[in-house]
């Protein structure tokens, strides 16, 4: 019960959090697409969409932080932590998605540019509407992770990034918009180009976001200096010896830890369980007590 109730706080936190950026979401979409319109900004249309779906993966948080909670039942003996796991993978599809989306807008414009065609000045409203989403994204982006390591939500971290990416993505768009507002016509082409910048930018963070979440759920083992500390904690147990067939993976913000050690044959089954007790106990005191360890003992 009293694990429940720590997993029911922490979902309250990571709700709290979660919420925090989607009011900053949706002031900032609504007046970045106001602005990107009056303001004649493609850059910052862009930027709107991203804002877009930086209020969509919020939802998504919210929906699978309180699935992923739920203690363990008959049919998910592991627990639900994998689906921490699965809106973290869809965050990056969904920030993927629009990445390209604003790269693609970006390249048509410069290529209607190099053809003739006069893109219209941004105005000042669009600029401002950057720069103040530059300084809110980054301060929801600094919290949401402070919290998100402190609550150890991969989750919460992904989106995290995804503010980081928006803050950025606003920094790209101010450029662009204030080289096209104070240089002259003939460098309106900024715009487009700061959009196509940032858009590659997100990319790169969709990739890595991507990379972890598709490992995670494809049973991918741990770091090998998280495997190579299991072992170094496993052996300095008293009677233990030689830790090995070690299997490693993650279940939403938990460790699942496998491994097989070796101990005196000549030991009766009650001591042998106590030691083994003892390696569990003292892994679960680094990773946590909801970390699932499974130890086997053989006779050396």
């Amino acid at each position: 019960m009293c694990i429940f109730a720590l997993d029911m706080e922490r979902n309250k936190e990571i709700y709290k959090v979660t919420m925090v950026g989607g009011v900053v979401n949706v002031i900032l979409l609504l007046f970045k697409f106001v602005a990107g319109i009056l303001g004649h900004s493609a850059a910052m249309v862009a930027d709107a969409v991203h804002s877009l779906s930086d209020f969509v993966t919020d939802v998504i948080v919210i929906v699978f932080v309180h699935i992923s909670g739920k203690p363990k039942d008959k049919s998910h003996d592991y627990g639900h932590g994998k689906y921490e796991t699965l809106a973290m993978t869809i965050i990056g599809l969904a920030l993927l998605a629009v990445a390209i989306g604003i790269v693609y807008s970006g390249l048509m414009k410069i290529i209607d540019w190099m053809s003739g065609h006069e893109l219209q000045a941004p105005g000042m409203l669009a600029l401002w509407a950057a720069l103040l989403s530059v300084v809110l994204k980054e301060g929801v982006y600094r919290y949401s992770m402070r919290e998100a390591r402190k609550l150890q939500s991969q989750a919460v971290e992904a989106n995290a990034w995804h503010h980081r990416s928006d803050a950025l993505s606003s920094i790209g768009t101010a450029i662009g918009i204030g080289g096209a507002i104070f240089l002259g016509q003939r460098w309106t082409v900024l715009d487009p180009i700061a959009s196509v910048v940032v858009g590659l930018f997100i990319i790169k963070v969709a990739i890595f976001l991507l990379r972890d979440g598709i490992g995670d759920l494809m049973e991918q083992s741990l770091p090998d200096e998280v495997e190579t500390e299991i072992l170094q904690v496993a052996a300095s147990v008293d009677g233990v010896c030689e830790p090995h067939d070690l299997r490693t993976r993650r279940i939403g913000n938990h460790y699942a830890i496998e491994l097989h050690i070796l101990m005196d044959g000549n030991i009766t089954l009650c001591e042998a369980h106590d030691k083994a007790s003892e390696v569990e106990d003292l892994l679960r005191q680094h990773y946590g007590n909801d970390t699932h360890i499974a130890v086997h003992v053989e006779p050396k």
